[in-house]
């Protein structure tokens, strides 16, 4: 069947799915396996140590595959400068830059000029709206049953995508509770024109830095195995509910927005401990609501057939 979409065509690729920017888990090995099997695969740079290891795995990238990939660029939540960063992704001239978290106006400004497509990650019809006054070329948007960072609103992906469909003129791409051919079917059916996934990528083989306690997690949890952190911060985020996040939670509860009584508790550190060591006591990994369909943990190649059969099903089912 032809998956051909406003988002295909725009990046390039034989499927509109997207892998997310998973910190400290997207680098060369998952990026280029999504790639090779017909998606945009995406390598998170804030993570990297310094931007020479961003220019490492660029590379690494394209000696696995010749087909389109992506940066992340998560500007929000690590604090450090990018510039130089992203000096780099234009100087090896990567297809597309994604933007998530933070004010993305400079990454714009230092991108003018260039042919680098834009997409930013949002959680409102009104940052959609300004990500596309400001160039975007695409906006992924993530409903709140999504892993990681997310809305203050609390608006669902059936509510959101359609809302901001309406919004804006751009190609929408869905995020938040999709990882089957139903979703990417169900995303489609409201306007958007490709899906992102960002904790379904986890749990595969090629995504070689998420240790085994984590990707069992994933796959034997449920849908209400989650637990929404940082609420009294301002900056929700919904992570695997875990002796660490049942932590952070009743300090919110008790000392409400007290960066100082959590910061280490959410820090990028205690991040690392779960998702490398499967330190449960002492770390945490993000997930979203979609780990209750998560059976298995796959090759990405085996996950895109199973993604597209499924689809494909439904679409002849439809009729068309």
């Amino acid at each position: 069947m032809n998956w051909k979409t406003e988002v295909t065509e725009l990046l390039g690729i034989k499927y509109p799915i997207i892998q997310g920017g998973l910190a400290y888990l997207a680098y060369s090995d998952l990026a280029a396996a999504v790639s090779n099997a017909g998606g945009l695969g995406q390598i998170t740079a804030m993570s990297l140590p310094d931007p020479e290891a961003l220019r490492s795995e660029i590379r690494k990238v394209r000696g696995l595959t010749d087909q389109p990939f992506g940066v992340n660029f998560a500007i929000g939540q690590h604090g450090r400068p990018f510039s130089h960063y992203l000096d780099v992704a234009i100087e090896e001239n990567v297809p597309v830059i994604s933007m998530t978290g933070g004010n993305p106006s400079p990454i714009f400004e230092q991108l003018k000029g260039t042919t680098i497509k834009k997409m930013v990650l949002v959680a409102a019809k009104r940052q959609a709206q300004k990500a596309e006054e400001l160039g975007a070329d695409a906006v992924m948007v993530v409903g709140q049953e999504g892993g990681g960072h997310l809305g203050k609103s609390d608006i669902g992906t059936m509510v959101l995508i359609p809302a901001v469909v309406d919004a804006v003129d751009i190609p929408v791409i869905a995020s938040g509770g999709i990882g089957d051919g139903r979703g990417l079917m169900a995303a489609l059916s409201l306007g958007a024109q490709g899906i992102e996934m960002g904790t379904r990528f986890i749990a595969t083989k090629e995504c070689v830095h998420a240790n085994e306690v984590y990707k069992r997690r994933l796959v034997e949890g449920t849908e209400n195995d989650t637990t929404v952190i940082k609420r009294t911060l301002g900056t929700p985020a919904r992570a695997i509910t875990n002796p660490l996040t049942k932590r952070i939670i009743e300090i919110e509860k008790n000392d409400g927005g007290n960066y100082e009584a959590v910061k280490d508790l959410i820090s990028g550190a205690a991040n690392r401990k779960y998702i490398y060591d499967g330190d449960e006591e002492n770390g945490f990994g993000w997930a979203g609501q979609i780990m209750g369909l998560i059976k298995d943990s796959p090759a990405v190649g085996e996950l895109f057939e199973r993604i597209i059969k499924e689809a494909e099903e439904i679409r002849r089912g439809w009729g068309n």
